[in-house]
């Protein structure tokens, strides 16, 4: 795959002229439209001509010195679960064909055009963001990075997202996570995929998942990349950021469930790039998290994915139950069985569990773990439900560790060039976003041995 630039040599180019946003947005509208590329499963939708124009306004802006920010031009992806104002909204289903177009932009699509970011398009997304795989049998599944002519999952449920930062199709890409929606995919497509403390970042303007779970946050080809885009989204200034040195790092290892039954690959660059890490002077403790246990039983009714979601769609799905893949479908409907009761203790429960974690990992940095379990699965060998089940689940068991103690993650790419991609994990408690971010900007290159 080319080695496309990163937001801050994107920004550097623009400023000295070397290149323009137009030139930039039509390099995009091209890579989407390659025959032989992925654009046609990888976009729901494509705005060639507003990009176009907003490209010019940038280049206009920035002519006479009245840019909105160092990164205006730069073309980005959206979910298709964004509202973006004049278009449907479909969460990458054919059950909302018939709603009524956006009246105004989602908050965060609105907080990226005030900065100067240029929206590309509406990229493809699992059904209503419903699993972490990446298929999706209403648009098509675009290929992943690894071993294209064989045909690898993309990784959910932001699989557009993440597919058009790697093409060079838009240069960073905007998803949510609810288990692992950001992460997953970024883990394999080796880029970065960061999942904020939930409460930054507002969810108005994009079609819940779970409301207790739901995070927006960015697809990108560096964590430098990614803290840019979290500051923008969480409305806050953009700081230079600092890399923590990885002497000293503090890093805790959970070897309760997330590290259990690993593919070869990925536990083989997982203990690789701790090595590396060890080697350069961090101190690396393999931790019991007994409190993970309790995450199984929380979720053995579906938890708050079904109940939140069945909440939202119960009479679309009466309605238009039919249009629904099926994988998706009988997910929802496993909160029509969940009662109040069960509802309220799993809020009480999931309290329960934040505060004992964060005790627990107090004395540490930050938790290291694998993304996923797995690497990215053969998509014809998903046909079979019961082996898709068992895949989505290892794919989304790790990072939904996370989304149950109301942390902040980002995923780093760990493997070598040419081997099959693997994710890195950093993980905090809610609130330490910037420091996961100096951490995983100083083990970033280090990693990679």
């Amino acid at each position: 795959m080319p080695d496309f630039p990163t937001l801050a040599k994107l920004a550097e180019d623009l400023e000295s002229g070397r290149t323009t946003s137009r030139k930039l947005v039509e390099a995009c509208i091209a890579r989407i439209a390659d025959p032989a590329g992925e654009g046609q499963r990888t976009f729901i939708h494509v705005d060639k001509d507003a990009a176009l124009a907003a490209a010019d306004a940038m280049d206009g802006l920035r002519k006479v010195k009245a840019a909105p920010s160092r990164y205006a031009g730069i073309p980005i992806s959206i979910k298709d679960l964004f509202d973006i104002k004049g278009q449907v909204t479909r969460a990458g289903s054919r059950a909302l064909d018939d709603s009524p177009p956006a009246e105004q932009d989602a908050a965060t699509v609105a907080r990226l055009r005030k900065a100067g970011f240029v929206v590309i398009g509406r990229t493809n997304m699992t059904e209503f963001a419903y699993s972490g795989i990446g298929i999706n049998p209403h648009y098509g599944t675009p290929k992943g990075a690894w071993n294209r002519a064989e045909g690898y999952v993309p990784g959910g449920s932001s699989s557009g997202a993440a597919v058009s930062v790697l093409d060079g199709m838009a240069h960073a890409g905007l998803g949510t996570d609810t288990g692992g929606s950001c992460r997953i995919p970024a883990a394999y497509n080796g880029i970065v995929g960061y999942k904020p403390t939930q409460r930054r970042v507002p969810l108005d303007g994009s079609v819940p998942l779970s409301s207790s779970l739901d995070s927006i946050g960015p697809l990108a080809r560096s964590v430098n990349c990614c803290a840019i885009l979290d500051a923008v989204l969480a409305g806050e200034p953009i700081t230079a950021l600092k890399p923590r040195p990885v002497k000293g790092m503090r890093l805790a290892v959970p070897t309760t469930i997330a590290l259990d039954d690993l593919d070869a690959e990925v536990s083989e660059t997982f203990e690789r790039a701790l090595t590396s890490l060890a080697d350069h002077g961090a101190i690396i403790e393999r931790i019991e998290m007994a409190e993970f246990h309790d995450i199984g039983p929380m979720n053995a009714k579906g938890g708050f994915a079904a109940s939140e979601s069945y909440a939202w769609h119960r009479y679309l799905i009466t309605s238009k139950g039919a249009v629904y893949d099926p994988r998706v479908s009988v997910r929802i409907m496993r909160g029509e069985a969940q009662s109040a009761a069960d509802y309220i203790d799993l809020l009480n429960e999931r309290r329960s569990l934040i505060a004992r974690v964060n005790a627990r990992i107090a004395p540490y940095d930050a938790l290291v773990l694998p993304t996923t379990a797995n690497t990215p699965p053969k998509i014809s060998d998903l046909a079979d439900d019961k082996a898709f089940t068992k895949e989505n689940l290892r794919a989304l068991r790790n990072c939904t560790l996370i989304n149950m103690i109301d942390g902040c993650a980002i995923s780093l790419p760990a493997h070598r060039q040419g081997d099959v991609p693997v994710g890195l994990m950093l993980a905090g408690a809610g609130g330490s976003d910037r420091r996961i971010f100096e951490l995983a900007a100083g083990m970033e290159a280090v990693i990679r041995v």
